[in-house]
């Protein structure tokens, strides 16, 4: 955009660039090559016609992150950490720091298809009560996975004590743009004023539930979420389901399940979801001791931690440690 100015030599031409209409707000820990192919999704696929900024947050990698993203070069804005933080404060970090209207926020393995941002955007256009709006999420085999829920209480915990969640809980079926109570952040495009209004994630939850506590204050405050399966990207969801890694994150899911419900429901009621919860998987459990290339011990410790989330190592723990 141009401006001009009179002065006694002339005319004096100011240019002065528009604030972007979408920021590409990517956190990455420790995954250096998926890092790179979600960057060259963004490039790949961005519409020409929306201004757009990308900003990454390196979570104290070491694996090479931030200096092969400064190898690229370009207008990315990097902000590499020195010391680890969690996902909801990570965030925040970038919704703070961004430009644009909109803020799609992206795992590092996270990869969108073409069509996915303007398909996202125009949503938000389209809605000016949405908050957020997820695309619809596929797997590296690239088969759709669940990506948007009702909000967790005793009735969504009996449904999956029953083995219902998939018919009563999950919300991202269809091919219609619809409300949904909350949509995983691996890949998700924020309003930033929204965002703003409600204070951005909670830092308390290091990761697992961020996102859906951050749909359940901006629902109480009068927003919504969108799931929008005219938008898709591709979630490798790199974490290791080996036990011996995998436990702190189990920790961590069951302990911000729990916190969750404290926060915003009783405490009788957060206790009835811990047994709720620890039935169903002690269950799955059972049934994997007799089904073939099922993870037992995986739901085992499920269980025990569902029913005692208290006990044990997080992620955040051991960061913190």
């Amino acid at each position: 955009m141009c401006s001009v100015s009179g002065t006694g030599n002339g005319p004096t031409i100011i240019v002065t660039r528009l604030a972007p209409t979408l920021s590409y707000c990517v956190v990455n820990t420790n995954g250096r090559d998926y890092l790179l192919a979600c960057l060259a999704a963004i490039e790949a696929t961005h519409p020409d016609e929306i201004e757009h900024e990308i900003l990454v947050l390196d979570n104290a990698s070491t694996d090479g992150s931030a200096d092969a993203v400064r190898a690229l070069g370009g207008d990315i804005r990097l902000f590499a950490l020195k010391r680890q933080t969690g996902k909801a404060q990570n965030d925040s970090t970038l919704l703070k720091e961004a430009k644009g209207r909109y803020c799609l926020l992206l795992n590092e393995d996270s990869e969108i298809r073409s069509g996915a941002a303007a398909a996202l955007v125009a949503a938000l256009d389209g809605d000016h009560r949405a908050a957020a709006a997820g695309p619809r999420l596929l797997d590296s085999d690239e088969n759709p996975v669940p990506c948007a829920w009702r909000f967790p209480g005793v009735g969504t915990a009996v449904a999956g004590a029953l083995f219902l969640h998939r018919l009563f809980t999950v919300q991202s079926t269809g091919w219609e743009t619809r409300k949904v109570e909350w949509a995983q952040s691996s890949a998700l495009l924020v309003r930033r004023e929204a965002a703003a209004r409600v204070g951005y994630l909670d830092p308390a939850f290091f990761v697992y539930y961020d996102e859906c506590d951050f749909a359940k204050r901006l629902a109480d405050a009068g927003w919504h979420s969108l799931f929008v399966p005219d938008a898709t990207a591709i979630h490798h969801d790199q974490l290791s389901t080996d036990l011996a890694t995998g436990l702190p994150r189990i920790v961590e899911f069951h302990r911000n399940r729990d916190r969750y419900m404290r926060k915003h429901h009783s405490r009788g009621a957060a206790f009835a979801v811990r047994i709720l919860t620890a039935w169903s998987y002690a269950a799955r459990a059972l049934a994997a001791t007799v089904l073939p290339s099922q993870p037992a011990r995986i739901y085992w410790a499920h269980a025990r931690q569902a029913l005692r989330p208290g006990r044990g190592e997080s992620i955040k723990d051991r960061v913190e440690r």
